[in-house]
């Protein structure tokens, strides 16, 4: 599936881009990122795993905010990043880490599968991912479709 299969599907919707937003996602992904950290700390790993994914799930939507754009399904940021990786905007890594991290939040939510070894991947996946949707939002990125 691509972007334009996603529009035309529902799955992605044209929004008006509003700083407010990009800066509340980019808030919450912070402190989901500290509740993933700290939960980390208190061998709360499933909870590491769930709220390190949604840091890097409300990141995302910082950068869609800034393209315009809204997710209706998670699997459409991953369309989104792929297609800005094919424009040559994004490295591969942070599409593979998306989908990392989104497989592990529902291998630790539906199917209770999770340990110290995946929260500790995933907190690092988090931290630079994060990085990175802060240094795209902050650029003038744009999507060519």
């Amino acid at each position: 599936m691509n972007v334009v299969d996603c529009l035309k599907q529902g799955f992605l919707q044209k929004t008006k881009i509003d700083k407010e937003i990009i800066d509340k996602e980019l808030k919450e992904s912070s402190y989901d990122l500290e509740k993933a950290q700290k939960a980390f700390q208190d061998k709360d790993f499933k909870w590491a795993i769930v709220k390190s994914y949604y840091s890097v799930f409300h990141s995302s939507r910082a950068l869609l905010n800034k393209l315009g754009l809204r997710e209706k399904k998670h699997f459409a940021i991953s369309v989104i990043l792929e297609e800005l990786n094919k424009q040559g905007r994004l490295e591969i890594k942070y599409i593979n880490d998306f989908n990392a991290a989104l497989y592990s939040r529902e291998e630790a939510d539906y199917y209770y599968n999770y340990s110290k070894e995946s929260a500790e991947h995933n907190l690092e996946i988090a931290e630079q991912f994060i990085e990175k949707m802060k240094e795209l939002t902050n650029s003038k990125v744009g999507l060519k479709l």
